[in-house]
C-alpha cells in the first residue's frame, strides 16, 4: 500500500472517531436535559446520505461530504437554518426553551470531550508504550547550533543543563521551549567543560519563525553519509552510503554540521572520504542550485544518538498524560499567534497538512499520538468565537447570561450565515495552500 493511501486511511479513521466523539459531547447533555436531537451525523448529508437509520426520535447517519459532522438539536439556530421550525411557538423539548446554563453546557460538550479524549489518549500511550527521551548522555557529541543562536553565545557541542533554572527531562525539547515558551536563560556545558548561563532574547522564537529555523539545536552526528541521490552530483561522483567525510577542499571534517556549513564552490570540489578503512578522494561539482545530493539521516546508519526509555505506572501515566496534554494545548495556543502574520498565513494547511502528520507506514503508537494532537487542535479551533462554531454559540450564550437579554432569532440567523461563509473561506484557503505547496514546492 502506498504511503499516500496509508496516510489517507489514518486521517479518515482518526477524524471519524474524533467527530463522532465530539458530537456525542453535544448529544449526551442534550438528552440529559430532555432536549430533542433530530439528527446525529458523521460527515454532512447535503442532498443525500450514504446511510441513515431512525432510532427513537433521532436519525443516525453518514453523509457523503467529509468536512465534519453535526447533531441537529430541535429549536436551535445552526447550520441547518431550519427557519420553518424556528417560526413555530417554542416547545418544551427545544433547545431555545432550556435555561441558558443548560444550553451553555450542551454547546461546551463537544470541546470538553475533545480535550478529555486527547488527555486520555496521552495517558494510554504513556502507560502502554512508555516514552523515549533524549538525555545529554544520549548525545555525547552535544548539539550542533545554528548561526542565530551562536550570536547569543551558544556553541557547537553544547549540552543543555537547565532552562530557566529547571532541568529538561528531554533535551530535544529545547527547540520547542524557546519557540513557544518564555525562555530567558539557558545553562549549558560547552565542549571545553566550562559551564555558562546564556541569556535568550525575547524575540528569539519570532526570529526562529521568520528564518524557518524550527530546530536551532540538532544532535551532532559524525559525517557519515546515509543517503546518496544517484541522479545528483554526489552519486555521479561516486560517493557511497556509509562513506565518512574526512575533509573538504583541505578543511578537516569531523561532524556532518561542519560539512553542511561549508559553502561548496560552484566549480569542482575535492572531498576526501574514508571507505572500508581506505581513504579515497572524490571531485564533486554542485548543481545549479548548489545541491550535492547527500544526507546523513537514516535508519540503516549505526545510531549515533541514543534514547532513554521511560516506563510509567498507571498512576504516573495519568499525571504524565495530563501534563503532556495540557502542555500540548498551551503550546498550540501560543503557536496560533503566528497564523496572523503574512508568513504564517501561507503555512496554514488543510486536509493535506493534517494527513502529513501521520507516518508513511502504519504504527499504532504514532496513530494514537497524532489523533490526540488533532483532538486537542479541534477543541481549540471549535471554541474560537466564530458564529457557526461552538465558540460562536458560547459567545452569544455568555452575552445572554451576563446581560439577561437573548439575541433575537433574526440576528442569530445572520450571524450563523456570516460564520458559515467565514468557515468555508478558511477551508478553501487552507486546502488551497496544500494544493499550492504540492504543485510548486
Amino acid at each position: 500500500m502506498s504511503p499516500f493511501a496509508v496516510k489517507a486511511i489514518q486521517l479518515l479513521l482518526s477524524l471519524s472517531l474524533l467527530i463522532v466523539l465530539h458530537e456525542l459531547g453535544h448529544f449526551i447533555p442534550a438528552k440529559l436535559f430532555k432536549t430533542r436531537v433530530e439528527k446525529f451525523y458523521l460527515f454532512f448529508d447535503v442532498k443525500f446520505s450514504l446511510f441513515k437509520k431512525k432510532i427513537g426520535e433521532t436519525v443516525y447517519g453518514i453523509g457523503w461530504l467529509p468536512l465534519g459532522g453535526y447533531v441537529k438539536i430541535s429549536g436551535m439556530i445552526d447550520e441547518s437554518m431550519d427557519k420553518e421550525q424556528m417560526a413555530q411557538p417554542p416547545q418544551p423539548w427545544e433547545f431555545r426553551s432550556k435555561p441558558a446554563w443548560q444550553r451553555l453546557i450542551i454547546m461546551l460538550g463537544g470541546v470538553t470531550v475533545n480535550i478529555i479524549v486527547g488527555f486520555v489518549i496521552y495517558m494510554g500511550i504513556l502507560y502502554f508504550y512508555g516514552r523515549n527521551i533524549t538525555t545529554n548522555e544520549d548525545i555525547p557529541q552535544g548539539f550542533a547550533v545554528t548561526e542565530q543562536f551562536k550570536e547569543y553565545g551558544f556553541r557547537d557541542g553544547d549540552h543543555i543543563l537547565n532552562v530557566n533554572g529547571e532541568p529538561l527531562q528531554d533535551v530535544m525539547d529545547i527547540n520547542r521551549y524557546i519557540f513557544l515558551r518564555d525562555v530567558s536563560k539557558v545553562e549549558v556545558k560547552h565542549n571545553d567543560g566550562t559551564v555558562e548561563t546564556i541569556s535568550v532574547p525575547e524575540d528569539a522564537g519570532t526570529k526562529m519563525f521568520q528564518n524557518d529555523t524550527h530546530f536551532p539545536f540538532t544532535p551532532r552526528r559524525l559525517a557519515i553519509i546515509d543517503t546518496v541521490l544517484a541522479d545528483h552530483p554526489a552519486g555521479k561522483a561516486g560517493l557511497l552510503k556509509n562513506d565518512k567525510i574526512i575533509a573538504v577542499n583541505g578543511t578537516p571534517i569531523q561532524f556532518y554540521d561542519e560539512f553542511q556549513n561549508l559553502t561548496l564552490k560552484d566549480k569542482e570540489n575535492t572531498i576526501v572520504v574514508s571507505r572500508e578503512n581506505q581513504v579515497d578522494t572524490l571531485r564533486i561539482t554542485p548543481n545549479e542550485k548548489g545541491i550535492v545530493g547527500v544526507n546523513s539521516f537514516g535508519k540503516d546508519i549505526v545510531p549515533q544518538i541514543g534514547k532513554t526509555e521511560i516506563k510509567y505506572t498507571f498512576g504516573e501515566s495519568i499525571v504524565g498524560g495530563f501534563s503532556f496534554g495540557y502542555n500540548t494545548l498551551k503550546d498550540y495556543v501560543k503557536q496560533f499567534k503566528y497564523v496572523f502574520t503574512s508568513k504564517g498565513a501561507t503555512q496554514v494547511g488543510g486536509f493535506g497538512a493534517i494527513g502529513n502528520l501521520f507516518p508513511d507506514a502504519w504504527d499504532w503508537q504514532s496513530f494514537w499520538a497524532t489523533t490526540a494532537l488533532i483532538s486537542i487542535i479541534l477543541a481549540f479551533m471549535n471554541i474560537l468565537p466564530i458564529p457557526a462554531l461552538d465558540g460562536g454559540h458560547v459567545m452569544f450564550l455568555l452575552y445572554e447570561i451576563v446581560t439577561g437579554r437573548k439575541p433575537n432569532d433574526k440576528f442569530m440567523e445572520y450571524a450563523q450565515m456570516v460564520g458559515f461563509f467565514i468557515l468555508i473561506a478558511l477551508v478553501l484557503f487552507a486546502n488551497g495552500n496544500d494544493i499550492y505547496r504540492w504543485l510548486f514546492e
